[in-house]
């Protein structure tokens, strides 16, 4: 969901049977332009979607990965529904236009995501931004802006207000990644993920006024409009449900590093934080309960649980590579990744780093 500089050739996207997807939005209502073929969206380790032209108009179709799928993740479904919803509280949110609830037209289902192009900021900053001295706090505060804009939604006013089970989130946050991470381990480090989840059970605090989640709300899913770096689309809601927003803010401050953090988040690529010059940790807390008037004392338990799910979601795709689910070199280093961001958790929640 980039612009066309985002595109992978049509050699180097994973194929679909086009022919199928035709038919079956044909069926519809809706015409697919197979010739040429769509072409894959650069970029992400998991969803893949693709640029279509459909009824003479770009838009997006998407597809949760290949291979077997960890029951409950990349829910078509759920993302759909509020994509077909959102939009009418945030106008950064692309709507959703068709889900295809049909997995035996492509093998998963799918759905059909309205096209705005735009700049996406991946694990480095582009040319054009670089050395431009007001980068950081103008992208730290449309970031800090943007994720408080979605946690201050009225859930009922656009028909969510029933989307996942607020209460008890967090319990079920520490119970769900702690099984997902002994799943997924990497071997040698049973200890280590111990320790983090008796920390997390030891300090459980009560779930806070629920708020809508993105629950993955990071820079490199944020379409940004390139003249004044403000966002025209925030993608990937196949997460979004309902719960404590801390947790989701925690979220993203998982992926805002320092110079001085370990190697491996560093390794893992997901936000330019250091090269952006983004403010601190510290400051973006202080920022955010500004913003959204949050009360923030209690933030070290959803910082390590958010911490350690980001671990256990890098463990689980290095698993695939391990079990040769996917021969993809980019998911080779992700097993060592995630344990090293489990290291740091740890050292987080003994109060030896924030």
């Amino acid at each position: 969901m980039t612009t066309e500089t985002g595109l992978r050739s049509t050699a180097d996207s994973v194929p679909l049977d086009w022919g199928a997807v035709a038919a079956y939005l044909a069926e519809h209502g809706h015409r697919l332009q197979t010739d040429p073929p769509p072409r894959q969206f650069a970029g992400g380790l998991a969803n893949l979607n693709y640029l279509i032209q459909m009824d003479g108009k770009p838009a997006v179709l998407r597809r949760p990965p290949m291979g077997e799928l960890p029951a409950g993740a990349f829910d078509m479904a759920r993302e759909f529904r509020i994509l077909s919803r959102l939009p009418d509280a945030l106008p950064f949110i692309a709507r959703g236009l068709h889900l295809c609830d049909d997995p035996s037209i492509i093998g998963q289902r799918f759905q059909i995501i309205e096209y705005r192009p735009g700049l996406v900021i991946r694990e480095h900053l582009p040319p054009e931004l670089a050395h431009r001295p007001e980068i950081g706090a103008r992208l730290s505060t449309m970031l800090l802006e943007t994720i408080a804009a979605i946690h201050a939604v009225d859930t009922k006013a656009v028909g969510l207000d029933d989307l996942g089970r607020p209460e008890g989130f967090l319990a079920r946050g520490v119970s769900g990644w702690r099984k997902r991470g002994l799943a997924a381990q990497e071997d040698g480090t049973d200890a280590l993920h111990h320790e983090v989840g008796a920390w997390l059970e030891q300090h459980i605090v009560p779930d806070g006024p629920p708020g809508l989640l993105h629950n993955d709300f990071k820079l490199n899913n944020i379409i940004l409009n390139p003249d004044d770096l403000s966002p025209r689309a925030v993608v990937d809601w196949d997460q979004g449900t309902r719960g404590d927003p801390l947790f989701d803010f925690a979220t993203l401050l998982s992926y805002w590093i320092h110079a001085d953090d370990p190697p491996a988040m560093h390794d893992m690529a997901q936000m330019p934080a250091v090269e952006a010059c983004l403010c601190s940790r510290q400051e973006a807390v202080a920022a955010y309960a500004k913003l959204s008037g949050r009360d923030m004392s209690d933030f070290r338990f959803h910082r390590v649980l958010a911490m350690y799910k980001l671990a256990v979601i890098f463990l689980q795709l290095g698993l695939r590579y391990r079990t040769g689910v996917t021969q993809e070199p980019r998911y080779a280093p992700l097993t060592g990744i995630g344990t090293g961001i489990l290291e740091f958790t740890h050292e987080i929640a003994q109060g030896r780093a924030f």
